[in-house]
């Protein structure tokens, strides 16, 4: 599990920082990949990774602002041309469903491949046997939401020592032992798995909000989280402004990522006025609240380490 950033400046690019687009590579879990939001260029940050436009499975938009979704039609348009023909799950909030069916009419756009848009409400979004995704109401100017990503708990180690010590050998068997609560082996003993596999592994959680203020009430959504991506527009000192703005400064993100106990922030949606030394001026102050925060520049990489 492992983000990159394809952009991370605030409501228009800059020379160094493209508009938002986050990619969730799941490339070990399921061999595939999620967006979350899709700003404009998108398509041409996606160039200059390994992600293939066709293993793109699902995109979260966090909100309609332009900064976040004026890159989708090009890459629905795109993702036909080079390959896409699974069908493709999009996420956000009432009106993406307008926004996307106007583009591609309007631009008599064909895709090769099914889409299927979600008008999301607060709550659980999707489940499967792998990922529990749900959404938070967030405070912006316009309706946004915040992301969580859930990691099901994985299946322990199998105990291939006490395995072999019941005289069962290495082969086909052990896999069957490991994805069946009872094997039978050929002697006639039963195996029961709860007795050779350790205690499951806990699943991830990792935690992507759109734009916003900041609000205490975002601390249980959050809690625990592996990671949370937070918008930090504005410096701590601008406060207000940011109030004014429905945005986040620097400290409050972090001091939500520390009220809420999890364990790495990266910091991004970074306004063109802070350059260079100021980026670095940013990240101290999130630091005076918690210590375990990044801010993301355009291309990095973070992995999400078990």
């Amino acid at each position: 599990m492992e983000f990159i950033f394809l952009g991370t400046g605030a409501g228009v690019p800059s020379k160094k920082r493209n508009v938002s687009s986050i990619a969730l590579q799941l490339l070990q879990e399921r061999g595939s990949t999620w967006l979350i939001d899709c700003g404009e260029a998108t398509q041409h940050q996606i160039l200059n990774t390994s992600i293939r436009p066709r293993r793109i499975e699902k995109i979260f938009i966090t909100h309609l602002h332009g900064d976040h979704i004026f890159g989708l039609p090009g890459f629905l348009g795109s993702r036909s041309f080079q390959g896409g023909t699974s069908p493709l799950e999009i996420y956000g909030p009432r009106g993406i469903k307008t926004f996307i069916e106007t583009a591609l009419s309007v631009s008599s756009t064909r895709l090769t491949y099914d889409i299927h848009i979600h008008e999301i409400e607060e709550g659980k979004i999707y489940e499967d046997d792998q990922f529990v995704i749900s959404c938070k109401k967030l405070d912006h100017g316009i309706m946004s939401y915040g992301y969580a990503f859930e990691e099901k708990d994985k299946p322990g180690e199998l105990l291939v020592e006490r395995l072999k010590e019941k005289g069962v050998q290495p082969g086909p068997i052990y896999q069957q032992i490991k994805d069946q609560p009872r094997v039978m082996l050929e002697n006639g003993t039963m195996i029961n798995r709860e007795d050779y596999v350790g205690p499951p592994k806990k699943g991830r959680k990792v935690c992507v909000f759109g734009d916003t203020r900041y609000h205490e009430r975002f601390i249980p959504f959050l809690k625990s989280a592996d990671v949370l991506v937070h918008e930090a527009t504005f410096a701590e000192n601008e406060d207000e402004l940011a109030y004014n703005y429905y945005h986040s400064t620097t400290a409050q993100a972090a001091r939500l990522a520390r009220d809420a106990g999890v364990a790495q922030l990266i910091l991004t949606h970074i306004s063109s006025r802070y350059q260079d030394n100021a980026v670095e001026q940013l990240l101290n102050e999130a630091k005076n609240y918690f210590s375990n925060t990044e801010i993301a520049a355009d291309l990095r990489h973070f992995m999400v380490r078990d």
